[in-house]
């Protein structure tokens, strides 16, 4: 028997369909405002003089010179700035035993890391703070670096903040079942390896950029940031520079991508909102492409040592594994940089029915520069963790990878259930998604195709992997330890005077197209033509509180947000037109722009005709009916610390063995991110995530030396993936509303980048196998394929 019939059980104008973004032709043109086109009269500009040490103390700073500069305004060491901001320290209590120092935006008497922050120039252009900052002399004493994560709790290593007993920033161990008792059976084959993962960062094109404008007479800072939470920020300015947190305004608009790099908080954005309220004049801060790959967040520096046992019919008996991570020197603020460790222990075999599952993570401080969350967080480790053990099981037990899958997948009719690590898990598809994924690349016909060419010589490889994402993060992922980061997410819906209706949503845009999801939501549940709707979001004067756009959550919870405020709205409209019209708002609708009769569909009368009829006439109305034709709802997930997505990924791959090179050759992606609001801009989410998935599998890495010193902090020696290196990217879906919400929307942001390392991956050693060969270290250079070949 069938259930209730739903909104979405009858055809959408909107939701579900390919509708292109209204923002297009605006920044095709041209015509978008990115940080730096923001003039403001009498604008300063600021720049910074970074450490060239990864750890030392400060023995002295001379900024005599750099302040007699024609131009230069002020200068600002740490210790000047230090009286006028509270300390930061990147904690959150339910991550029991992190532990960091605290931090201020310029160093004060310690640098650790090559790159922070020690000198603010402000002056009257960006070419004379950056020549006065040329001028400033830095005296370090140096101290002896900690740059290797895997000796960093050696007890003759130095410890890098004096207050600590080690650079231990905080341990965790899961530890389900009897795991020693199920490596020990006989009847199991016992597969072990070590991965290591890259370093790297995200490369947004727009790099970090900030204007702070200070009115001293409303003692108000208004702060326009390229980033993903306005509020968050917004908490962050008011805490941190002593301001009532109503006169923060914080304003993110056009951004030029972020993937969580713009989501944390940096000493050089604080120190420029400073710097504007001390002087009482705007001041800009534009990050250059070196200091951005010296100063924003770097992610996936890991070295897990995993170990999987198998039964004889490919049935996991038990999965192991410890991981070590090195964050840089400090927990990265407010997030903290623990959340990556912890997400590799939660989601580590995640997809898979398994009851014996033991997971340790021991996250160090080291001299880098600091990691944290950047996009797919913890993801690329954990998939490429399990599934590369689980392939090379098959393997040993001469078993299909397929095959494995299938008879290891939690089944699809099984939920709600929750994973080996105690993730709650409801509405997912993984039988459904793998065998959507096997029909779409053809899996037989290409493993017959590969047999005959390794005849050949021609080493071709298919790698496949299966995966949940976490979106739509509950109160239980960040506000339970007690960061300031909303939840819940809000939107208010107006109805205006000519019929058109404007969106204001706490959410943000950072190019992935949330905008343009609120508008076909709106314009579907409220029933107006989707050019009727206009959107605003990213500016904490004018829209409702919220999280903004990070973990996958703009559609799922912001979404689900816009869908309940534009519902509220209609059922107002509706009961307005009803007393207008002398009916009963059960037998009216809206469609396109107008009040109709439920049935039949006769148009009744114009929405703005009812509107002006409010607004205008209100005297025309019954007294005891005061409508106000807008309405605000917030929304957050309750029952559950996340909203999982799932899905099946599958690389093939051609190597070289004699140049050691690896060509992508197809990529196939199938994603459940529940219901699809519009599936071209679902298809650019996973479409892009693959690629820096590709990025970090072959390309990427910031390369350290021994010193601290990053060694390829250019475009020029810093890899990323490039459009005629990336192949032809095969797109399908599986749709499983989730039943926490209406709009049954998960997130898709991340998938890509979450489950196309450990794809490739698997798809390498699959053309490495016949050579006996193989490589578990991203990424995968042609220099590391021929080690692993035995030829360098």
């Amino acid at each position: 028997m069938s259930g209730p019939l739903t909104m979405f059980d009858t055809p959408r104008a909107y939701i579900g369909q390919p509708v292109p973004r209204a923002d297009t032709k605006r920044l095709l043109q041209g015509r978008g405002k990115f940080i730096d086109d923001i003039q403001l009269p009498r604008m300063l500009h600021a720049a910074f003089v970074r450490s060239p040490v990864a750890h030392g103390t400060i023995t002295g700073i001379d900024v005599e010179e750099a302040r007699a500069l024609p131009g230069v305004i002020a200068v600002y060491t740490g210790a000047d700035i230090a009286p006028h901001v509270e300390p930061y320290v990147g904690v959150l209590s339910h991550l029991a035993g992190l532990r960091s120092a605290p931090q201020m935006p310029l160093a004060v008497d310690v640098t650790r890391w090559i790159g922070e922050p020690l000198v603010m120039i402000i002056a009257q252009s960006r070419a004379v703070a950056e020549d006065a900052a040329a001028l400033v002399m830095v005296d370090i004493d140096p101290l002896d670096a900690v740059t290797d994560m895997e000796t960093a709790l050696d007890p003759a290593t130095p410890v890098i903040h004096a207050e600590m007993d080690s650079n231990l920033a905080w341990e965790r161990t899961v530890d389900v079942g009897d795991v020693d008792a199920a490596f020990a059976r006989d009847d199991v084959t016992v597969v072990e390896r070590r991965f290591r993962f890259g370093r790297h960062t995200g490369v947004t094109l727009e790099t970090r950029g900030a204007v702070a404008a200070f009115d001293p007479s409303e003692d108000e800072l208004t702060f326009w940031y390229s980033g993903q939470a306005p509020h968050m920020m917004q908490f962050i300015f008011a805490k941190h520079l002593g301001l009532p947190e109503e006169n923060v305004r914080v304003v993110s608009q056009d951004v030029g991508g972020s993937f969580g790099i713009k989501i944390h908080t940096y000493g050089d954005e604080i120190a420029t909102a400073l710097a504007a309220k001390l002087l009482g004049r705007p001041v800009k801060f534009v990050a250059d492409r070196m200091e951005s790959f010296l100063s924003d967040i770097h992610a996936r520096d890991h070295v897990v040592d995993g170990r999987i046992a198998v039964d004889a019919d490919g049935r996991i008996a038990a999965l192991a594994f410890d991981d070590i991570t090195g964050i840089g020197p400090f927990s990265m603020y407010p997030r903290t940089s623990a959340i990556e460790a912890n997400q590799v222990l939660n989601l580590t075999g995640a997809p898979y029915v398994m009851e014996n599952y033991r997971a340790n993570a021991k996250v160090v401080f080291q001299n880098k520069n600091l990691m944290c969350q950047y996009r797919a967080v913890g993801h690329p480790i954990a998939m490429a963790v399990a599934d590369g053990l689980l392939e090379d099981a098959a393997h040993e037990i001469g078993m299909d990878v397929v095959e494995i899958r299938r008879r290891n997948l939690i089944p699809d009719d099984a939920y709600p259930t929750q994973s080996a690590s105690g993730m709650k898990l409801d509405d997912l598809s993984h039988h459904k998604s793998l065998e959507t994924l096997v029909d779409a690349m053809d899996y037989e016909a290409r493993r017959a195709e590969h047999a005959k060419l390794r005849e050949e010589g021609i080493y071709r490889g298919l790698g496949l992997i299966s995966m949940v994402e976490v979106t739509n993060p509950s109160p239980m992922f960040y506000g339970i330890g007690g960061a300031p980061i909303a939840s819940q997410d809000g939107a208010t819906i107006r109805l205006d005077a000519g019929g058109g209706v404007h969106v204001s949503s706490s959410v943000t845009e950072q190019g992935q197209g949330t905008n343009a999801i609120l508008a076909q939501i709106a314009a579907d549940v409220f029933g107006v033509p989707i050019e009727r709707v206009k959107v605003t979001t990213g500016d904490t004067r004018t829209t409702p509180y919220g999280g903004g756009t990070w973990a996958s959550r703009g559609a799922g919870i912001g979404g689900e947000a816009c869908l309940q405020a534009a519902q509220a709205l209609r059922d107002q409209v509706l009961e307005v037109a009803a007393v207008i019209l002398q009916s009963e708002p059960g037998k009216l609708d809206i469609k396109a722009g107008a009040v109709v009769d439920a049935e039949g569909g006769a148009e009744r009368m114009r929405l703005s005709d009812l509107a002006r009829t409010v607004y205008y006439r209100g005297n025309e109305l019954p007294s005891d009916l005061k409508p106000e034709l807008i309405a605000t709802r917030h929304y957050r997930v309750t029952d559950f610390p996340f909203v999982f997505t799932n899905g099946a990924m599958a690389a093939e791959v051609e190597v070289d063995p004699e140049t050691g090179f690896v060509q992508v050759l197809n990529f196939w992606a199938v994603e459940d991110c529940g219901r699809v609001i519009n599936p071209v801009l679902v298809d650019e989410q996973v479409r892009g995530g693959v690629v820096q998935g590709i990025g970090g599998a072959l390309y990427e890495e910031c390369v350290y030396d021994a010193e601290g010193q990053l060694q390829n902090a250019t475009m020029a020696d810093y890899l990323v993936p490039m459009a005629f290196e990336m192949p032809d990217i095969v797109v399908k879906h599986v749709e499983t509303p989730t039943k926490t919400s209406v709009l049954g929307a998960k997130g898709a942001g991340e998938a890509g980048t979450g489950g196309a390392p450990g794809a490739v991956m698997n798809a390498v050693n699959d053309a490495l196998r016949p050579l006996g060969a193989a490589i578990h270290q991203m990424p995968m250079t042609p220099e590391r394929v021929l080690r692993a070949l035995g030829k360098v």
